[in-house]
């Protein structure tokens, strides 16, 4: 059974899922985002190009029902890189480094959720306004071919899937040298200061 009623619009849909995870109402206006995972917090800014990718990505949420747990934000990062994404760098960078996490702790549900992704489409290339938060659940999943059983992987399907996985693993890995790096030198010049 599904978490949202095919005949709820976009809009009432995407109220339901703020209630049912406790997000206000989307967290769009907020500076920061927080992201906890157990005991670990971290926290990043909240740009514009983030804002405007993730009032895409919450619809996604509710057309694929894909919950917002650590491992369903890995399987939707994969849908969504699989789909083409957007020609957002956010965007990308978001979900490739969802899609790599996934490769740890939700490999199965990343894999499964990647070759639907190959077979659906995304709502990126639509304009964002009153027409599309209108639009039915249903009618937008049968657009987006979201109510498609998953096809067998063909060939294609699993080269893809490997290609992807080496930039999902290669992007994560840069943004991390990124945040890394600066707390690293200022270690370094502490010790050396101390020294």
């Amino acid at each position: 059974m599904s978490a949202y009623n095919p005949e709820l619009t976009l809009r009432d849909a995407r109220t339901q899922y703020f209630a049912v995870n406790n997000f206000g109402w989307g967290g769009y206006d907020d500076k920061w985002v927080k992201v906890e995972y157990g005991v670990l917090r971290f926290y990043f800014p909240n740009t514009k190009g983030r804002v405007k990718v993730v009032k895409y990505h919450d619809l996604h949420h509710i057309l694929t029902e894909y919950g917002t747990s650590l491992s369903g934000e890995t399987e939707i990062g994969a849908w969504e890189v699989a789909t083409g994404c957007t020609r957002s760098l956010a965007a990308w960078l978001l979900n490739l480094s969802g899609f790599a996490a996934g490769l740890v702790i939700n490999p199965q549900g990343v894999y499964k959720a990647f070759l639907r992704g190959k077979h659906s489409a995304n709502l990126y290339h639509l304009p964002f306004n009153d027409e599309l938060l209108s639009s039915r659940v249903g009618y937008l999943r049968q657009q987006l071919n979201l109510d498609e059983p998953l096809r067998p992987a063909s060939l294609a399907d699993n080269t893809a899937f490997i290609l992807w996985s080496l930039i999902s693993v290669v992007t994560l890995l840069i943004i991390i040298g990124i945040v890394i790096t600066p707390l690293i030198l200022i270690l370094i010049g502490g010790w050396w200061l101390l020294g």
